[in-house]
C-alpha cells in the first residue's frame, strides 16, 4: 500500500484511495492552522502543493482501476463513485489488478478491445 503515492502510473484499491483523503484532510488542517497562526507562503508551497499532487495522482490511479483515464476524476461527484465502486477484475491497460485477482489476458474482454 502507498507505493509511489506521487506517481500517476498504475492502479490502486478503494482502501488506499480513502486513506489518501484522510491524509489530505489532516494535512490540510495542519497547514491551515500554521497559516492562521502567522505562517508564510513557504508553508503553502511546502505543504499544500505536495498534498494536492498526491491527491491527484491517487485519483488518477483509482480511475485507472475503474478502467478510465485519470481525467475522469475532474467530473463532478465522480470522486464518490471512485470511493464506493469496485475496480475492474484482472489486468487492464493501466496495469495488474491491485487485489491480485488475475484473469488471463486472453480471457479479459477489456484487453481484447484495446489490444
Amino acid at each position: 500500500m502507498f507505493q509511489n503515492p506521487f506517481s500517476f502510473e498504475g492502479r490502486i484499491r478503494r482502501t488506499e484511495y480513502g486513506l489518501t483523503f484522510i491524509i489530505y484532510f489532516f494535512g490540510a488542517v495542519i497547514i491551515n492552522l500554521a497559516i492562521t497562526s502567522g505562517g508564510g507562503s513557504a508553508i503553502i508551497l511546502l505543504g499544500v502543493i505536495p498534498l494536492i499532487w498526491m491527491l491527484w495522482a491517487q485519483g488518477a490511479k483509482r480511475c485507472h482501476d475503474r478502467g478510465n483515464s485519470g481525467w475522469f476524476m475532474f467530473i463532478p461527484f465522480y470522486i464518490l463513485w471512485l470511493l464506493f465502486a469496485e475496480g475492474e477484475t484482472g489486468p487492464n491497460e493501466y496495469g495488474p489488478d491491485p487485489k491480485g485477482n488475475e484473469v488471463p489476458e486472453e480471457d479479459n474482454p477489456q484487453i481484447k478491445q484495446n489490444g
